[in-house]
């Protein structure tokens, strides 16, 4: 390999393939003509060595548990920013100016409503449906309302998309939890700023005066922003993957949404209050599930600590453990599966076995813990963590749509029966 190609010997014949220079993390080497030349493609399950984009949205370390979003590292996004700033920092490049924040603050205000027909799709729905079905065919439904198509040449209307999406998705969210605790659906304040809209959308109650609680505003910000992008997951790339095919904005999120509704994917801090609630209903041994999670030989995991991508402490949990911590405080909870967490919690931090692993507590143990502390249902976790992404997924497909990404197309090595003449039935 030669610092800027990397060359396959292959039948007697050499072939080049120039490397693809990054600005921080791997870097890549282009393979577009490899099937041509050479009759071969690559073979790589779950595509964990394949470069499927070029993109600048977003850039994370696992080795090093490193996270920035457009450049900027997560602790300074967190500590200093607001989701609504976020929101348009992914979705521009740039973090605005004073003017730009409000011209954009403004414009997600003006859509700050759904129709008052979505009303009849939601009322569709039984209680016992999973909310993740329910806001998956809500996102797709917008359609219908808004059917003037999206120009993906153009900046403005896909800005414009974008901003009445941001808007909606988050009654689509607060409605969808409504329904399942069986409440009159909220519809939003321009009063208020993103977060404490959806906050009030949420959890005002009929009859009573809605008390706007700070600490919880403030964790629930922090929460979006943490979730807000993370490269080309699985959720994120189906957004691109459906998005490639020319599909409209609200369709390619619908399809997002049923991505991260996997367990695998979006479900992990639902999985992370599970495994309390069974500690919790076994006696709340918590040195004997320790000794499980231990044991080789024992299926038992520990759910919420480690990260497939993070080798290291997941940033994005130092962030938020303080944030967990202040909920608990203000709120005066009194859970058992919530005490049974923080005794897990020293565990992982101060255990030798677990701490050599670096099997540190991740933001899914810690969003778990304030979720379930605002009496969030477990089923309504991953729909919280949906309203986070939101602003990444629409920034990925515009990306694409600008960048003028070709259809998604992956090969296949087919590995079935050869060529074989068909035999009547009758003589099978």
């Amino acid at each position: 390999m030669a610092d800027n190609k990397v060359t396959l010997n292959y039948e007697g014949k050499s072939f080049d393939y120039p490397i693809i220079e990054s600005t921080m993390g791997d870097r890549g080497f282009d393979i577009s003509k490899l099937r041509d030349q050479t009759g071969l493609i690559t073979l790589d399950l779950g595509y964990k060595n394949t470069g499927a984009t070029l993109s600048d949205i977003t850039y994370l370390d696992g080795d090093k548990g490193e996270l920035y979003y457009r450049g900027y590292p997560i602790e300074q996004i967190a500590e200093k920013s607001n989701f609504t700033e976020v929101m348009y920092l992914l979705l521009q490049g740039e973090l605005p100016n004073q003017d730009q924040f409000a011209k954009f603050e403004g414009n997600i205000k003006s859509y700050n409503y759904v129709a008052e027909e979505m009303k009849k799709i939601i009322d569709a729905f039984p209680r016992s449906a999973h909310p993740m079905g329910v806001l998956s065919s809500l996102t797709s439904a917008l359609t219908a309302f808004n059917p003037k198509a999206v120009d993906v040449s153009s900046k403005e209307d896909m800005d414009n998309a974008a901003v009445m999406l941001i808007a909606k998705f988050a009654h689509l969210c607060a409605w969808t939890y409504r329904k399942k605790q069986g409440l009159p659906l909220n519809h939003g304040d321009n009063s208020l700023n993103y977060v404490e809209n959806f906050y009030r959308m949420t959890f005002r109650m009929p009859n009573d005066k809605f008390e706007m609680n700070p600490t919880v505003v403030s964790a629930l910000d922090k929460l979006l922003i943490l979730h807000a992008d993370h490269e080309q997951n699985c959720s994120t790339s189906t957004v691109r993957m459906v998005g490639s095919a020319h599909t409209g904005l609200f369709a390619s999120i619908s399809a997002g949404v049923s991505a991260l509704w996997g367990p695998l994917h979006g479900g992990a801090n639902q999985a992370v209050i599970e495994m309390l609630e069974m500690i919790e209903k076994d006696g709340g041994d918590v040195a004997k599930y320790v000794e499980k999670a231990k044991n080789k030989d024992d299926n038992f995991r520990l759910m919420g600590f480690g990260h497939r991508v993070y080798k290291n402490f997941d940033p994005r949990a130092k962030i938020i453990k303080k944030a967990a911590d202040d909920i608990l405080d203000a709120l005066g909870i009194e859970d058992k599966a919530l005490d049974i967490a923080m005794q897990l919690e020293r565990v992982a931090l101060e255990d030798p076995y677990f701490v050599e692993r670096k099997l540190y507590p991740n933001v899914d143990f810690y969003s778990g813990i304030i979720y379930r502390a605002l009496g969030i249902p477990t089923e309504m976790f991953t729909v919280m963590f949906a309203l986070g992404r939101l602003p990444g997924w629409i920034s990925q497909w515009k990306e694409m749509r600008l960048h003028g990404d070709p259809i998604g197309r992956p090969r296949q090595v087919y590995q079935g029966a050869a060529v074989r003449d068909y035999v009547d039935m009758n003589a099978r």
